[in-house]
């Protein structure tokens, strides 16, 4: 079965979030509908990682297909993790430190994850409405190499 690594970036706060549900649902469904294994890339540094996640969560049981799985990537070991470590690992299929963040200074860490996330992809989705932050960082990273992005807020496919 062939793997496709997919990611979402968005901003930190989130306004009309029936919107945005909608629309990622109507993504997610697609790709977990698709036929092949879908390996969900996230982060947790904001409303809109947190909420994507349960969003992929929501559509994984409604399916209940058992052809993805996802996996938080952090920037560095958190007190927050470490305190909570089995309530992380039995929500998300997979709990990863980003060795090359962790190893930064802490203020760079969050970009530098990002950006092996990026990396990592087949696809990165973004909900951006506005044109600053780590998500629009990470926007104009995916940009640069090239990667298929799809631009949730706007509906449409870029660097296809």
């Amino acid at each position: 079965m062939e793997i496709i690594t997919v990611s979402f970036f968005g901003h930190r706060y989130l306004n009309n979030t029936c919107h945005i549900e909608n629309v990622l649902k109507e993504h997610i469904y697609l790709l977990l509908r698709s036929g092949k294994y879908i390996e969900f890339l996230i982060g947790r540094n904001g409303e809109f990682d947190i909420f994507t996640a349960s969003v992929i969560r929501q559509m994984q049981r409604k399916l209940d297909y058992g052809n993805s799985s996802l996996t938080l990537v952090l920037p560095y070991m958190t007190a927050e993790y470490k305190q909570n470590e089995q309530s992380f690992l039995s929500y998300y299929d997979d709990v990863e430190i980003c060795q090359q963040s962790s190893a930064a200074h802490f203020k760079s860490a969050i970009y530098i994850r990002n950006k092996y996330i990026i990396d990592r992809s087949d696809v990165v989705y973004f909900w951006l409405e506005h044109y600053s932050g780590g998500a629009f960082e990470a926007f104009k990273y995916a940009e640069k190499t090239g990667k298929k992005i799809i631009d949730l807020a706007n509906d449409r496919l870029l660097n296809n």
